[in-house]
C-alpha cells in the first residue's frame, strides 16, 4: 500500500483553510491581533522561532538521479511547530521549489509528530529539531556543474502565541555522471530521519462505533510478549475524534484496540485513517500507518477492566434467546407452538418429554448451525450481520413455501404428521414434526433480536469459534426453555384441554396465520426483486399448492391412482423448484421511493448524508429497519407512526433517516456493527450538536420515542 502520508493526500482543517499566501496573510492578521490581546507577547522577542536550511543526502546527483533533500528545523525549546493535521489550531508547514526545468520535487514525507498540548486544545507538530524529507529528481539530460535549488518555506511555529514565520532557501547540487554513494555520515542521519516515518501497516485494522470510537489492530505479536507500553492514534483529517480529550488502549486476545473520544465528524466515518504511535519498554518507537474500513472491535481489557466476560456474555444470551419467545418475529409460528401444547395434554409423561426434547433438540442445533454458518462466512470476509438470511430472496421464497406448505397440512389438504386426539403422540413422525417445528422456529425467529441478545451475540461475532458455539448454544437453550419445562414438568398438563375432535377445528384455525406468514414473506421479497422475480414466486406458491393437493388427494385411493398422483405431484413440484430457481437469478427491485411515517418526511439513511446533517446541527433520528423484521414493523406502526410523535419531530425540527437493511447495503451493516447490534432494529437519536447518539431500547412505546427527542 502506498504511503498516503508520503503522497501528501491527505488534507486538514488546518491545511485547507490556511494554505497558500491567503492563508499567511490571514495567520498574520490573526498573530497581530493575538498580540495585541495576550500581554504574554510583549515579552517574546523579535528574533527567529526556527532556524531552517536544506540539506542533501549528497553533493553530486547523476543525470537522471534521484536524491533526498531534508528541511531541517531547529526550533526554539517552548515552541512547536506543526504536522499534516496540526490538530485543534494550527497550520502544517508549507515548501514551494524553484526548479530548473525538467527537475521535480515530491511532497513532504512527515514524520510522526507528537501532542502539544495548548491550553484546552491539542495540537500535533514537533519539538526542538525535525527533519522533513523530500525526494527530488533531476532531468535525465541535466548538463553536469553545479545547479542551484531554491525553495520557499512557510510554517507556522507557537508556544502561548503563534507566530507564522517564512524563509527563503536555497541548495547547491552538482551533476555529476560518475556520482557515487553519499558519505556515512550523511547517509546515517538520512537514516535516523527516515525511521521517524510511519510505515505501511503489516497487520489488519478495523474500526468501530460503541461505547466511543475504537480501533482495532489485528496482532497477536501485540497482544502477547512484545506488546506495547504506550500506544497513541494521530488521526490523518481534522474532527473525526476530540483531540484534547485523553485516548485509552488496551488489549484483545489477538490484537490491540484503541478506544479514541469521538469527534464532531465520527458519526460518518467510511473509513479511519491515520498513524499509530506505539512505544515499547525499552523506549523504542514503532509508527504504523492506518487506513481502517468499518468492522468488528473485539472486547479488550482496557488497564485490567474486561469490557464483557464470557459468563455475562452467556447469561445474557440465554436471557436473549428466553424473551425472544415473546417477540413478534416468533409469531408466525406460534400456531405450531399452540398446537403441539394442546396435543401434550393428556399424553402420556414420556411421549411428553420426548417431543419436548425433539423441539428443543431442533432449535438448539438451528442456533449452533446459524452461529457455524456466520463464522464461516466472515472468516471468508463477508460483512453480514444476525438476521442476513432474509436478505437472500431465495432463502425467503424458501420459508414462504414452507408457511404455506404447514398451512395446507394444517387445513387438511394433505396429511404428514396428523394430528388428532394424541395420535400424534403416539407416532413416530410426531417426535420429527416437533423436531422440525424449532427448526422452522428459529429460522424465523432470527431476523430480529431481543434484549441482552445483541450485547451476546456482538460479543460472540468477536471470539473464536468455541466461544461463539457457546454463545449460540446458550441462545437456543434460553429459546427452548419454556417448551422443554412442558414436557418435563407434568403438573402443567393440568391447565391445557384434554385432546379431542376440537383439535381438527383448531388445526384449521391455526392454518390462518401460517398463510398470513407466508403473504408477508412475499411482500417482503417484493421489495427484493422485480416484478419477474415475484411473478416466478407466485408460480412457485402455486405449484407447491396444486402438487399437495394431488399428492394429498389420492392417497386414499387404489395403489394404481397413489403412484400415478405421486408422480404428477412430482412433476409439479420440480416446476415448483424451477420456478425457486428463477428468483434467485431475478434482477433486485428498483429503490423504494421515500415514504412517510403518519405524515413525517423520512430520508434514506447514507454516510453522507448523516454527516451532512449533524454539520447542520440538526437532530436526526435514525430507524434500522428490515421489511422482514417484524419487530420493526410493530415498533413503526405502534410507535414511529403515531400522530404525537409526528407532531414532536415537527416541534423539534427532528430529520428522519431510515436505514432499509431489507437488502444487503454495506453501510447499514457498518452502522449496526459501530453500535454493537448484529441486527435490526435499532434506534438511534443525535440530539443537536453531540457527539455520541442516545440508543433507544428494540421495543419502542410513544412515550419512549417523545421523550428522547425533548430537549
Amino acid at each position: 500500500m502506498a504511503s498516503q502520508l508520503r503522497e501528501g493526500r491527505w488534507r486538514s482543517r488546518g491545511n485547507s483553510a490556511m494554505s497558500g499566501s491567503m492563508g499567511r496573510r490571514i495567520l498574520l492578521i490573526l498573530s497581530v491581533v493575538i498580540a495585541m490581546l495576550v500581554p504574554a507577547v510583549a515579552q517574546i522577542d523579535q528574533q527567529p522561532k526556527v532556524h531552517a536550511r536544506l540539506i542533501s543526502d549528497r553533493d553530486a546527483v547523476r543525470p537522471g538521479g534521484t536524491f533526498a533533500v531534508a528541511l531541517e528545523e531547529n526550533i526554539r525549546p517552548g515552541w512547536h511547530t506543526y504536522w499534516l493535521n496540526p490538530g485543534d489550531a494550527g497550520a502544517p508547514t508549507e515548501v514551494k521549489w524553484s526548479l530548473p526545468s525538467g527537475w521535480t520535487a515530491g511532497p513532504i514525507q512527515w514524520p510522526y509528530p507528537q501532542r502539544e498540548p495548548v491550553g484546552p486544545l491539542m495540537d500535533y507538530g514537533y519539538e526542538n529539531t525535525v527533519w522533513l524529507l523530500m525526494d527530488l529528481h533531476a532531468p535525465v539530460g541535466a548538463a553536469a556543474g553545479p545547479v542551484n535549488l531554491r525553495a520557499d518555506v512557510t510554517w507556522l511555529v507557537c508556544a502561548e502565541v503563534c507566530v507564522p514565520e517564512e524563509a527563503a532557501l536555497n541548495l547547491t547540487v552538482f551533476i555529476d555522471p560518475k556520482a557515487g554513494a553519499p558519505d556515512r555520515i550523511t547517509a546515517e542521519r538520512f537514516a535516523a530521519a527516515r525511521a521517524r516515518l510511519p510505515v505501511a501497516s503489516p497487520w489488519p485494522m478495523t474500526f468501530a462505533r460503541s461505547n466511543g470510537l475504537n480501533l482495532y489492530i489485528r496482532s497477536p505479536a501485540l497482544a502477547g510478549a512484545a506488546k506495547p507500553v504506550d500506544a497513541q492514534f494521530f488521526p490523518a483529517r481534522a474532527g473525526e475524534i476530540a483531540d484534547p480529550k485523553p485516548q485509552a488502549f488496551g488489549f484483545a486476545k489477538d490484537g490491540l484496540v484503541l478506544r479514541l473520544p469521538p469527534g464532531t465528524k465520527a458519526a460518518g466515518l467510511s473509513g479511519l485513517d491515520g498513524i499509530v504511535v506505539l512505544t515499547s519498554a525499552d523506549k523504542s518507537v514503532q509508527a504504523i500507518e492506518v487506513h481502517a474500513a468499518p468492522g468488528i472491535v473485539p472486547p479488550a481489557d482496557f488497564n485490567g477492566v474486561g469490557e464483557l466476560s464470557l459468563l455475562l456474555a452467556l447469561l445474557f444470551a440465554f436471557l436473549g434467546g428466553l424473551i425472544l419467545n415473546i417477540m413478534p418475529c416468533v409469531l408466525p409460528v406460534l400456531a405450531m407452538k399452540a398446537l403441539a401444547l394442546a396435543g401434550h395434554a393428556g399424553a402420556d409423561k414420556a411421549h411428553a418429554r420426548a417431543e419436548s426434547f425433539s423441539y428443543s433438540l431442533g432449535a438448539i442445533l438451528s442456533f449452533v448451525v446459524f452461529g457455524l454458518l456466520i463464522v464461516a462466512l466472515r472468516a471468508g470476509g463477508a460483512s453480514i450481520g444476525w438476521g442476513f438470511q432474509l436478505q437472500e430472496p431465495v432463502v425467503v421464497v424458501a420459508l414462504a413455501l414452507v408457511m404455506f406448505a404447514v398451512g395446507l397440512n394444517l387445513s387438511g389438504v394433505y396429511e404428514v404428521g396428523a394430528v388428532t386426539a394424541g395420535e400424534s403422540l403416539t407416532r413416530k413422525r410426531g417426535m420429527a414434526g416437533a423436531f422440525f417445528t424449532g427448526v422452522l422456529a428459529v429460522a424465523v425467529a432470527a431476523p430480529c433480536t431481543a434484549p441482552f441478545m445483541a450485547a451476546a451475540i456482538g460479543y460472540g461475532f468477536t471470539q473464536a469459534t468455541p466461544v461463539v458455539l457457546a454463545i449460540f448454544l446458550a441462545l437456543g437453550l434460553g429459546f427452548a426453555l419454556p417448551f422443554l419445562l412442558l414436557g418435563f414438568w407434568p403438573s402443567m398438563h393440568r391447565i391445557l384441554p384434554k385432546p379431542g375432535p376440537w383439535m381438527l377445528w383448531l388445526k384449521r384455525i391455526l392454518a390462518i396465520p401460517m398463510y398470513g406468514a407466508a403473504a408477508w414473506l412475499l411482500w417482503v421479497l417484493g421489495q427484493q426483486v422485480d416484478r419477474a422475480g415475484l411473478i416466478a414466486a407466485l408460480a412457485a406458491v402455486a405449484a407447491l399448492g396444486a402438487a399437495l393437493a394431488v399428492w394429498g388427494f389420492t392417497r386414499a385411493a387404489s395403489s394404481s391412482i397413489r403412484g400415478a398422483g405421486a408422480f404428477a405431484a412430482l412433476l409439479v413440484f420440480l416446476g415448483a423448484l424451477y420456478a425457486v430457481g428463477l428468483v434467485a437469478t431475478a434482477k433486485s427491485a428498483a429503490p423504494a421511493a421515500i415514504v412517510h411515517y403518519a405524515g413525517m418526511k423520512v430520508m434514506p439513511y447514507s454516510v453522507a448524508k448523516l454527516t451532512d446533517l449533524r454539520r447542520e446541527h440538526r437532530a436526526i433520528f435514525i430507524d434500522a429497519t428490515a421489511s422482514w423484521c417484524i419487530t420493526c414493523l410493530v415498533n413503526e406502526e405502534a410507535a414511529l407512526s403515531h400522530p404525537a410523535v409526528r407532531d414532536a419531530f415537527e416541534k423539534h425540527h427532528v430529520a428522519f433517516l431510515v436505514a432499509d437493511w431489507t437488502n444487503r447495503d454495506p453501510q447499514v451493516t457498518a452502522l449496526l456493527q459501530a453500535h454493537g447490534r448484529p441486527g435490526v432494529p435499532l434506534y438511534l437519536y443525535y440530539a443537536p450538536g453531540a457527539d455520541e447518539p442516545r440508543v433507544l431500547p428494540q421495543i419502542l412505546t410513544e412515550g419512549e420515542v417523545i421523550r428522547a427527542v425533548a430537549p
